[in-house]
């Protein structure tokens, strides 16, 4: 890792220029999709529509008159090495430890009724100072749940991943080893090009042996989400009875509404999100907003048909400690690789901007280079994780700058099923880390082989 941390310096050096980005997340799965409920494998009831790929086999077997089975597996293993992890405060600064989850899945048709099952086998190598929630769960339920198809409804209840617009509040926190899945009930409402999904789920949360994963009894979620084209409207509610902020412990019961609107225009896309919330906390009105915006451009005739986007963050944190109003905002159940392959700071109390490219070099390789800047929103808040966790308390620092990062990625997709891909990424301090504690600079190595089918 001596080496990266010399060739992530050379590239934190190399990006110190705007650079811009890919139309998917470096961590995201290179085909089908992350929930795998989704995916409608009903066209192959047609031969017509077969094309002699040996995976369709597995993907529709007909077990009578209007009922059916699909099947699928993925197959992971991910390294990831850290020289100075948290800036060299962290209890294991440097960690390197290994990633391998195994998750079959059936999905079984019968009528209007459907029955979808997904274990998960995720186990960890080498993470210090030991294994948490999101690296370990050895085996355990992932996903089981029945659905009724009524027509213009959809209900269904049990356990599911869930993933909501573009994963800001609701992700299925796929980057990580363990995924992130729900206890509780869905109903979708399809009107016309409307489509409206109704909620009402509490946090699964892992344990550390086998099929111990329990449904959170302090973390509650519920609420509507209207997708249309090009907008989206949502509000959520979520409680937890667990919550810390600012060094209080107390009971949060925080509403959410948001907006969104995205689509593509010729060569050029957009997503922009803005988000509202407020509720209570420990006896502080909660007040808290964030604002999201991202735009992007492929350049589909120019060698290695580059495609480059550019983000822009901002979200909000506390203004003043004991004012009795909590400015702090909550990203509830976010995507858990949120500004890349490394992200050490979360979406609170942050300013960001992140521009990125991505080129496709041929022969199934793709690579794209990132570079991102983050500031403190507030000076009064510190510095949070993805999960929300205080990590940087504000203290007597004035500075806003929290630091910048570059990031290169580099990815194969041998054939449809597999795909191997690596990153390499730094993250140099700025001056308000500096004036609150170790001032390393992060570097990071990873290594992932993904097949799915």
């Amino acid at each position: 890792m001596r080496r990266a941390v010399r060739f992530a310096a050379l590239l934190m050096m190399a990006t110190s220029m705007p650079v811009v980005a890919q139309t998917s997340e470096a961590w995201q799965a290179p085909t089908l999709t992350n929930t795998r409920y989704d995916e409608d494998w009903s066209k192959l009831a047609d031969p017509a529509n077969h094309d002699g790929r040996w995976t369709e086999r597995f993907k529709y077997i007909p077990l009578g008159e209007k009922a059916w089975l699909s099947t699928g597996i993925e197959l992971r293993a991910r390294s990831e090495s850290f020289d100075h992890n948290l800036w060299g405060g962290a209890d294991a600064p440097d960690d390197s430890y290994l990633w391998l989850r195994a998750m079959p899945y059936a999905d079984l048709h019968v009528g209007r009724l459907r029955a979808f099952v997904q274990p998960i086998a995720a186990y960890a190598v080498g993470v210090a100072p030991s294994a948490g929630p999101i690296d370990q769960s050895r085996i355990d339920l992932l996903q089981g749940f029945g659905e009724i198809d009524l027509g213009p409804v959809t209900v269904r209840a049990g356990r599911q991943m869930l993933s909501l617009g573009t994963e800001r509040l609701i992700g299925t926190r796929y980057g990580p080893n363990v995924p992130l899945a729900f206890d509780g009930a869905r109903a979708d409402l399809t009107l016309g090009k409307a489509r409206v999904s109704l909620i009402a789920v509490k946090a699964v949360q892992p344990g550390p042996g086998n099929f111990d994963d329990a449904t959170s009894d302090t973390k509650a979620l519920w609420g509507a989400y209207a997708t249309l084209p090009e907008l989206d409207l949502y509000y959520l509610g979520y409680r937890n009875r667990a919550a810390r902020f600012g060094g209080i412990d107390g009971r949060e019961l925080r509403h959410s509404i948001g907006l969104r609107s995205h689509g593509v225009r010729g060569p050029w896309r957009w997503n922009i999100e803005g988000v509202a919330q407020f509720g209570h906390f420990a006896g502080q009105r909660i007040a808290a907003w964030t604002i999201g915006t991202e735009i992007g451009r492929s350049f589909a005739t120019l060698p290695l048909s580059p495609d480059a986007t550019l983000r822009f963050n901002i979200v909000s944190g506390d203004r003043k400690a004991g004012d009795g109003r909590l400015n702090t905002f909550n990203a509830l159940f976010p995507k858990g690789k949120y500004f890349g392959e490394l992200s050490p700071v979360g979406p609170t109390n942050i300013i960001s901007l992140n521009p990125r490219i991505n080129a496709a070099l041929g022969g199934g390789v793709s690579a794209s280079l990132a570079a991102m800047a983050y500031w403190r929103a507030s000076r009064a808040d510190g510095v949070y994780d993805i999960p929300g966790k205080l990590i940087r308390p504000a203290g007597d620092a004035s500075a806003r700058f929290i630091g910048r990062q570059a990031e290169m990625t580099l990815a194969w997709q041998v054939n449809p099923e597999w795909e191997l891909s690596t990153s390499l990424s730094a993250f140099a301090p700025g001056g308000f880390i500096r004036q609150t504690g170790p001032t390393k600079t992060i570097a990071m190595l990873g290594m992932e082989s993904n097949f799915r089918f």
